[in-house]
Formats: structure tokens, C-alpha cells, sequence
């Protein structure tokens, strides 16, 4: 799952994304209005952190543009902003949650993973194909009850696949979703073959079938019943 975090304090940015990545989330950090705006653009998350309060503009103005582009973003509002219109106009332009700071991690990080379940999962915790069960909490997959040996990068591509049922994935979108701004430049998309070989692999010899196929010159669709 891929995190967006808009906050132009430093050390309060670099906090929350140290959490949220040892909760197994890939997040990408910005700091300014116009960043922001270039990347919500560009780029498509599972979750939003959005300060309203951002040195060079307005982060509800970001808001807004999400919402009118029509994309899906979960958005979760932090703010010292204590003013109940401005939770009230944040929550109105379509955000899912609203968080004063200060703030505990701790609470952060279970409102970002129930925007996240909400979002892609209708709000449960468990996804389940036949006999493959993912636990977006503990982040496991089980066949049959026995958990599947699977490194993050493989659980975080089944998850993705999972999130993406029946829809053809390019190779580009897989690395910008589970490398995002650290993936650089000259993409070798070797390492994306070889986290795919081997959670198929993985799959299979737990005796769940293969569910990923290969689409010639196009990526990866995951199938299931």
C-alpha cells in the first residue's frame, strides 16, 4: 500500500513515514503546495495525509483537485487547525478522516489502514479468493490455514494484485507502486519478473493455484475465483 505524506514540517514528516513503514507501507514524503499538486497528478496512492496549512498554499485546494479529477484516494486530513469549519470544509470536499495535531502515531496509523480498508475492501479486514486469505492487519496470506513464507515486497505485490483483480497491470505501474521514488531512473524490470516468479511459485507449491498470469506486451492480471 502506498502513502502519500503532504507535511512541510521536516521532522514531523520524517516521524510519520519512519511509522508507517515499519508498519509495511511504501511512503513518499513532500513538503510544499506545488509538490504536492505535481504528485497527486502524476502519481496514484492508497491514502493521502494532507496538511491544510502548508506554506505556499492551501492544502484543500489540493483536496479539491483530487475530488474533481475524479480520483479514488483515500484522504486523511492532519491539521493543527482545531476550527470546526475547517474540519467541516475538509470533510465536505470529500475527505475520509480528520486528525488534530498533535497526535499519536499510534492512532495515525489505525486510521490510515481503516481508510485503507474501506477504500479497497468494503471495510473487513480478511480478503479472501477460494482458499487464499490475506490479513490486511497482520499482513499474512494463508492458504488452507498455513501461512504463506512470503518476504514484504511478495506480500505487498499480492496485495496489490489482489487490490487490482482482473485488471492487466503494466510492469511501469507494479515498480511506481511498490518502489515509488526510490525505484530512479533507467527501470530495469528484471527484479519485478523475480518477485512475480517466485510469489507464484510460492502459491502454487501451497497448492492455491497460479492466479497471476502473463498478458503478452502488456504485464500481469490476477485471477481468482
Amino acid at each position: 500500500m502506498k502513502i502519500l505524506i503532504i507535511e512541510d514540517e521536516p521532522e514531523l514528516n520524517a516521524s510519520i513515514a519512519s511509522y508507517l513503514r515499519g508498519q509495511g507501507y511504501l511512503c513518499e514524503s513532500v513538503f510544499t503546495f506545488a509538490e504536492a499538486q505535481e504528485r497527486v497528478e502524476t502519481f496514484d496512492y492508497d491514502c493521502v495525509l494532507l496538511d491544510i496549512t502548508l506554506q505556499d498554499g492551501s492544502g484543500l485546494d489540493i483536496l479539491r483537485s483530487l475530488k474533481q479529477s475524479g480520483k479514488t484516494e483515500g484522504v486523511l486530513i492532519i491539521s493543527a487547525r482545531h476550527s470546526l469549519d475547517d474540519k467541516v470544509e475538509g470533510l465536505t470536499l470529500g475527505a475520509d478522516d480528520y486528525l488534530a495535531k498533535p497526535f499519536h502515531l499510534s492512532e495515525l496509523g489505525a486510521r490510515v489502514s481503516a481508510i485503507i480498508r474501506r477504500k479497497q475492501f468494503g471495510g473487513n479486514n480478511l480478503v479472501q479468493f477460494g482458499d487464499l486469505v490475506l490479513d490486511t492487519m497482520a499482513h499474512t496470506a494463508k492458504v488452507a490455514d498455513k501461512e504463506l513464507d512470503l518476504t514484504r515486497k511478495e506480500y505487498q505485490l499480492l496485495l496489490y494484485f489482489a487490490c487490482n483483480r482482473g485488471r492487466v497491470l503494466s510492469k511501469n505501474a507494479i515498480a511506481e507502486h511498490l518502489w515509488g521514488e526510490d525505484l530512479g531512473g533507467g527501470v530495469n524490470y528484471d527484479f519485478i519478473y523475480t518477485h512475480i516468479k517466485n510469489l507464484r511459485r510460492k502459491l502454487m507449491d501451497a497448492g492455491t493455484g497460479d492466479h497471476i498470469q502473463s498478458v503478452y506486451g502488456m504485464g500481469y492480471k490476477f485471477s481468482a475465483p
